[in-house]
């Protein structure tokens, strides 16, 4: 095909108006996008500015999970550190554990509906036994409220400002329900139950400079917004079980045989998976330390939260993650010889083979993976994230296992690493790792599992009259809208914008910049959009507030087609019209009689001052045929008037 530059081709304002447009250029290009401008803690350049403050939460957490009764206790000490320029007379503290009340908001809101986010049995949530508030090197009992899933503590007098400390130590348990609303829970295995354990311990919520105590109660489905610190835990279980978490293990002298460790160490330096505790070995007492209980230790650095998963019945496996720095990590999968049974191996055991490509790509993508281990559990939960640990379907196999392993490590940049308010804006981590599950699915092994999103055969369906918009919070939306509105609609916007608009590089080069400022960080929207704006050098409000603040359409249109000559040249004068009210860079494919073909790129501005666009085209010969985005790569809510024919 012959590529023609807008240069040599004559293009020319449309004054006349074909059809019914919804289209108002001036609503597209109004000037005024960006609700406030930059300031001393978020500049408009979209980077955390010179007096950007967040606030740290380090813990030290000693747990007990007793499997007869299917319960975790344990005590929490939290440190926490207000760098705000704000004395604090009291903290947030979010009590997870509370949704699976019968009680609480969630059962009367998101479980009334079922679903995925449903509660499946009820607890009794957190038993609090003490809340206690270190004064002067002593603790002393503390006054405080449970409001659902929040806890109030007040202070004995206020933290002060910028680096002031408090010491809060909480002594709780719970029972760990056999279904968390898809976030954590117990399966029943043929060698003992797989426990999956997150939201397991009393956090602090997220104080900052957009909305102070960020204190919406937790549903089901609008995840978390979490503070960054270090965290040392302790789980002491029995023997027969093992344990992952996140972070790494401090103790592995104490947790596994001399041969385990051994084979560890042969995992550390093998790119191919090493089997550290096999499928026969499961329920044999020599494949476990002698006494009868063990406690595993876990450090976790720079993190905003920790999980784990304890077993009998867990097969272990591992490998080395190459990290762009020339660092090493590992990759680890434990699951249940259920898990492990299809005759061509393609399922579990293969699990550490994708979170090794997973945890690779990332890094070299985006940002270096942070931990020194990524743990892949399979079990009851059907896919969900956790800093360094994941919790994937025990069921899973083939291109399921590999997508949903891919998806929840992508997890482990948004909001693992870039700490963006899930509760409120879901589609900055589910969408951004939509997009780039894209990425890593092409990938993987010469594409084994590609997956290339159709934007123009799923444009119905993500824009239609009934979908939610991105902007609402994942409890607002209809919950059979939420895979659209939060995760494939961003996912395909990052994809457009990637393809069709910024270019490759371009794209690149902003999103990785994007990531990189706000690494362990709080962004907001309007960070990310002013990020890429910036480094992209691209003023991209019309496309922002077409995708993201609104539920703006897309329908090109070829209106018109009519000869033109000059000069004794043959030609056309192609009309082309925007009936709905998103605007976006279009492509024309004009074909002659003769078969020759030119491809004209038209940028988004053609659409500045009207619905209408004139494009007078020379050609050799009469036009034969006009299509406006012949390759199908926008998102046109009806592909049937974009061409003409002669």
């Amino acid at each position: 095909m012959k590529q023609i530059s807008l240069a040599v081709v004559s293009i020319c304002i449309a004054f006349a108006s074909f059809g019914q447009s919804k289209y108002d250029h001036r609503e597209a290009f109004h000037p005024f996008f960006y609700p406030n401008f930059g300031n001393a803690y978020r500049s408009a350049s979209g980077q955390p500015g010179p007096m950007y403050w967040q606030n740290k939460a380090d813990y030290k957490i000693d747990a007990t999970i007793d499997p007869e009764k299917h319960s975790v206790s344990g005590t929490v000490a939290l440190k926490y550190s207000n760098n705000s320029p704000d004395e604090l007379r009291f903290l947030w503290l979010q009590l997870d554990q509370n949704i699976y009340r019968k009680d609480s908001r969630a059962s009367a809101t998101t479980t009334a509906l079922g679903g995925r986010w449903a509660n499946g049995e009820f607890t009794d949530g957190y038993a609090i036994k003490s809340v206690k508030v270190v004064v002067k090197g002593k603790a002393v009992d503390a006054k405080y409220e449970v409001i659902d899933t929040r806890l109030q503590v007040w202070l004995p007098e206020p933290l002060k400002n910028a680096g002031g400390e408090a010491k809060v130590s909480i002594e709780y348990a719970f029972t760990i329900p056999e279904y968390g609303t898809d976030r954590m829970g117990r399966l029943k295995q043929k060698e003992g139950w797989v426990y999956e354990v997150a939201q397991w311990f009393p956090r602090v919520c997220v104080y900052d400079d957009i909305n102070g105590w960020n204190v919406n109660p937790y549903l089901g489905a609008g995840e978390f917004y979490l503070e960054y610190g270090d965290i040392e835990y302790s789980i002491t279980a029995p023997s027969n079980m093992i344990v992952v978490g996140s972070g790494g293990l401090t103790n592995p002298q104490d947790c596994f045989t001399a041969e385990q460790i051994k084979r560890w160490g042969d995992a550390m330096s093998s790119d191919k998976t090493v089997v550290i505790r096999s499928a026969d070995e499961v329920g044999k007492a020599t494949s476990r330390p002698g006494n009868p209980f063990t406690t595993w230790k876990f450090k976790c650095e720079n993190t905003r939260d920790v999980a784990w998963a304890a077993s009998t019945a867990f097969i272990m496996d591992a490998a080395r993650i190459n990290l762009p720095s020339g660092k090493f990590a590992m990759a680890v999968s434990v699951y249940p010889k259920e898990s492990a049974s299809k005759k061509d191996g393609n399922d579990w055991r293969r699990s550490t083979e994708y979170t090794k490509a997973s945890i690779e790509f990332y890094s070299n993508y985006l940002f270096e993976f942070p931990y020194p281990v990524a743990t892949n559990v399979a079990g009851i939960v059907g896919g969900m994230e956790y800093p360094g640990i994941v919790f994937c379907s025990a069921a899973a196999t083939e291109a399921g296992l590999f997508g949903v392993t891919d998806h929840e490590f992508g997890h482990g940049w948004f909001p693992m690493i870039v700490g963006n308010n899930e509760r409120k804006f879901a589609w900055m981590d589910e969408g951004f790792n939509t997009f780039i599950n894209i990425l890593s699915s092409e990938a993987f092994n010469k594409g084994e599992y590609k997956e290339v999103p159709s934007v123009s055969g799923m444009a119905n369906y993500v824009f239609g009259d009934k979908m939610d918009g991105m902007l609402n919070g994942a409890d607002v939306v209809q919950q059979q809208n939420l895979g659209v509105a939060a995760y494939f609609k961003p996912g395909m916007m990052l994809y457009v914008l990637r393809s069709e608009v910024l270019g490759a590089e371009r794209f690149d080069r902003a999103f990785k910049e994007y990531v990189r400022r706000w690494a362990f960080k709080h962004p907001t929207p309007w960070d990310f959009f002013h990020t890429m704006e910036n480094v992209a050098g691209e003023d991209l409000n019309w496309f922002w507030r077409s995708w993201a603040l609104n539920t703006w359409k897309f329908d090109v249109a070829v209106k018109e087609v009519k000869p033109i000559q000059s000069s004794g040249k043959s030609g056309a004068m192609v009309t082309i019209q925007l009936l709905e009210k998103m605007p976006m860079p279009v492509t024309l494919k004009v074909t002659d009689v003769n078969g020759e073909v030119q491809l004209i790129k038209l940028p988004v501005e053609v659409w500045q001052r009207g619905d209408t666009w004139n494009v007078a085209v020379e050609t050799k010969a009469d036009v034969k045929e006009v299509v406006v985005d012949p390759e199908k790569r926008l998102p046109d809510m009806n592909f049937s008037n974009n061409s003409w024919s002669k």
